[in-house]
């Protein structure tokens, strides 16, 4: 099972136990966060498609790390009029961990049967 969610700007394809590198996240190291804008899940060959966004469907994660992208040079250069500018960026950017894709529109077997028995009893 394998999702799409969009968050900072961008599209990731996550599955459970991956690690995804986001743009930077305003959330503390091991905090949970939920994204809400999946634009497609794929389960078992079952794709369901976004119009925008599918509608009860969460993906849940684990804050990993914070920490800063490899040193990227930007150089601007006219030339004949001696201007040159060098300079540096690092980009921020917040490590997660998926822990779940969530659904909240359906249930699984298991649960409709445990309301089954709690319901009979």
């Amino acid at each position: 099972m394998y999702a799409i969610i969009e968050s900072c700007g961008k599209q990731y394809k996550v599955a459970e136990g991956d690690v995804v590198f986001f743009e930077k996240l305003d959330t503390e190291v091991g905090k949970k966060v939920t994204f809400d804008n999946v634009v497609l899940v794929s389960d078992e060959g079952k794709v369901q498609v976004g119009n925008p966004y599918v509608k009860g469907i969460k993906v849940e994660g684990k804050v990993v790390s914070h920490g800063k992208a490899k040193k990227i040079i930007v150089y601007k250069m006219k030339p004949k009029k001696n201007y040159r500018r060098k300079q540096g960026h690092r980009q921020p950017y917040t490590k997660v961990e998926i822990t779940a894709i969530k659904s909240t529109a359906r249930k699984t077997a298991a649960a409709k049967e445990a309301e089954k028995e709690t319901v009979e009893a």
